[in-house]
């Protein structure tokens, strides 16, 4: 399934420009902290993180999973995007030191089908049918 998304990603990629407006190297972190802006007139909408995510290490010529995205913002009214991402050195460097919202955000969704499914219904017990008592006797 993974994939489908890159190749989907990929063909996407002619239409995407890509540019790093700004880049420094933080040696106390071991990455590289990144501003950039995509132009993206011929995609409808700012583009999925991942697909950022993939751009900007083919850029960068290392794996997509030491590139996180921090944020991406569109600006009204044009088909321009700016952003920040950090590049770390490794993996491992890069779980110590991002927080994990922001490694859940740089994840690829999972899809989840047994929640999807709909829930199927417990069958509720019928209420039993009441049955005459005996006539009390009177003393």
């Amino acid at each position: 399934m993974s994939h489908q998304i890159n190749k989907l990603a990929l063909e996407e990629y002619g239409q995407m420009e890509v540019k790093i407006t700004q880049e420094q190297y933080n040696p106390l972190l071991k990455r590289k902290e990144i501003a950039f802006e995509i132009d993206h007139s011929q995609i409808k909408g700012t583009p999925a993180r991942l697909e950022i995510r993939q751009r900007l290490a083919d850029i960068l010529k290392t794996s997509p999973e030491v590139v996180y995205v921090k944020r991406v913002e569109t600006k009204a009214g044009t088909m321009r995007a700016t952003g920040n991402a950090t590049a770390y050195d490794s993996v491992e460097q890069a779980k110590s030191i991002e927080p994990e919202y922001m490694i859940a955000r740089n994840r690829p969704k999972e899809k989840k089908e047994e929640k999807e499914a709909p829930a199927a219904k417990p069958e509720t017990p019928k209420p039993q049918e009441k049955t005459e008592q005996p006539a009390k006797k009177e003393a």
